[in-house]
């Protein structure tokens, strides 16, 4: 095979062959749009020179997520913590959690990061300002990947198949309840993720379709606050003493499980999402039926390959497949 040289690297990434020297041997006075520019073209070509230690870390890719606190992050977090050990010393990963109760700010965030960034991944709440700013930054020509969430449906997801997942909610809620007259009550965050407006409406429309003896009787919105979730769900189980099924949309599995531990009798069907150390006891204890987990590790790693793909780092094929959410019950924990 040719044997690859700057000429080759210097052409490849628009620039001339003195600037690719320079870069390459770590002699300055060169932009960071500039070395980037070089480190890819090199990359591309499969240039065979070491980039210097002064550009270690010069491919940043920034992960815009939210509420460190909660399991389901913590978990994501954690992979991408994990993912990032192993990746080539020129690529960073950089973890940021934004507040997703204040868009106006996320979105200025998004358009104006503190640090360069060479890509972006984010957990995007469904907001005009926050749509349009993932729209800027992509037609700047930022590889954006959009995880868990798909505000701005043009842009590319990595996450599961949230319409199904509340399709599915419903269809085991409503097959194991077969001969139990009564309705169904769902829990969900807010209407700030698009992720779970889908599963709402997933949930619903399977119950539209299958009219029968079970109907949709109301969604609450908790804000994934624990007294708001436990005070909303007591609330209607005062009201409606005939629910029967319980879909949680969001995370909100600790304070519902205390809750349904006070009305055990009743034998209520419960639904929901993530597995974590609440669900796994809620499971255990017979007060919750399903968890649908979606697998954060497996959304981290594709995302990851997904941008590094965008950028011409590898060439390996992602699959542009949702990511396949896992039904765990009491008896495959």
């Amino acid at each position: 095979m040719t044997k690859v040289t700057l000429k080759d690297v210097a052409r490849e990434a628009g620039v001339g062959t003195a600037t690719v020297e320079r870069v390459l041997n770590d002699r300055g006075g060169a932009r960071p749009e500039t070395v980037e520019k070089v480190f890819f073209a090199a990359r591309k070509l499969n240039y065979r020179h070491g980039l210097p230690q002064a550009h270690r870390g010069l491919i940043r890719i920034e992960v815009i997520l939210v509420r460190p606190d909660t399991s389901f992050y913590s978990r994501m977090n954690q992979a991408f913590e994990r993912i990032a050990a192993l990746l080539d010393k020129s690529i960073v990963v950089h973890r940021t959690f934004a507040r997703e109760n204040d868009p106006v700010d996320f979105a200025h965030h998004i358009a104006n990061p503190a640090v360069r960034r060479s890509a972006l991944i984010v957990v995007a709440p469904d907001h005009p300002e926050v749509v349009v700013s993932l729209r800027a930054v992509a037609s700047r020509g930022t590889p954006v990947v959009q995880i868990m969430t798909r505000p701005a449906p043009e842009l590319p997801y990595v996450g599961i198949d949230n319409y199904a997942a509340g399709r599915t909610a419903a269809y085991y809620m409503s097959k194991m309840l077969v001969g139990r007259r009564g309705p169904f009550v769902a829990l969900c965050h807010s209407g700030a993720y698009e992720n779970h407006k889908e599963r709402i409406r997933g949930f619903s429309s399977y119950l539209a379709e299958h009219a029968g003896e079970h109907l949709f009787r109301q969604v609450m919105f908790d804000y994934d606050d624990d007294l708001n979730s436990m005070e909303l769900l007591r609330g209607a189980l005062r009201d409606a003493p005939e629910i029967i099924g319980l879909y949680t949309a969001g995370g909100d599995n600790r304070s519902v499980a205390a809750v349904l531990k006070e009305h055990a009798s009743r034998r209520i069907f419960w639904v929901g999402h993530e597995l974590s150390e609440q669900s796994r006891g809620a499971l255990r204890a017979g007060i919750m039926s399903i968890v649908l987990d979606q697998a954060p590790e497996i959304q981290a790693r594709r995302s990851i390959d997904l941008t590094l793909r965008s950028l011409g780092l590898i060439d390996i094929e992602v699959s542009p497949e949702p990511v396949r959410f896992l039904t765990i019950t009491p008896e495959n924990l």
